[in-house]
């Protein structure tokens, strides 16, 4: 199976490589636009700042390339938040594939919201065997809010959008591939679309 990560100067890339590798698949690392139009399947993991990953994307004509992808994607926490309308962190445009904004975290408790914590609400295909009410791993100051397109929500000071799925785009905020026997079924999900 022909999976492509794309490189952006996010952290996170190895992590989930080797999430794929235990899942018996050995995925192309890449920011080449024509890689990444021929994959099966994309995934867009990050860690990351919003502006200077967007900066790295348009530098590289990632832009568009990525918005025009018909094959599954899936981004995965600062790849969620760079996928919606615009970000808070440093004020900065995004890809608008879905139209949420991404908020920061009121100081109402400890920022950023990081460890396990569950989400619920989950519908289609990505959460196939995943119970409402699981656990999963987050690390994140910024939330998606919730609208149509919000496929899981997570709850932490507030309700947010855990995931997100538009057309062929799929998007998590919590990080599959620190998630347990959790994330990896995910990932499988994603791997069957």
């Amino acid at each position: 199976m022909n999976i492509v990560i794309i490189k952006y100067n996010a952290g996170n890339i190895h992590s989930v490589k080797i999430a794929l590798n235990r899942l018996g698949i050995e995925p192309v690392v890449s920011d080449d636009p024509d890689v990444i139009r021929t994959a099966e399947k994309v995934i867009f993991p990050g860690v990351g700042e919003a502006s200077t990953a967007m900066e790295y994307l348009s530098k590289n004509n990632l832009t568009g390339v990525i918005r025009g992808l018909k094959q599954p994607f899936l981004g995965i926490c600062l790849g969620l938040q760079l996928m919606c309308a615009y970000s808070e962190e440093n004020n900065t445009t995004c890809l608008n594939v879905f139209d949420v904004q991404v908020r920061k975290f009121p100081p109402k408790d400890k920022v950023p919201h990081m460890g396990w914590n569950n989400i619920t609400g989950l519908s289609g295909p990505l959460f196939n065997k995943i119970p409402d009410g699981s656990f999963v791993y987050f690390v994140h100051s910024f939330y998606a809010e919730t609208g149509p397109e919000t496929i899981a929500t997570g709850n932490y000071i507030l309700p947010f959008s855990a995931g997100l799925n538009k057309d062929n785009f799929y998007a998590l905020q919590f990080h599959p591939e620190k998630s347990g026997k959790t994330g990896e079924q995910i990932l499988r999900n994603f791997l069957a679309l």
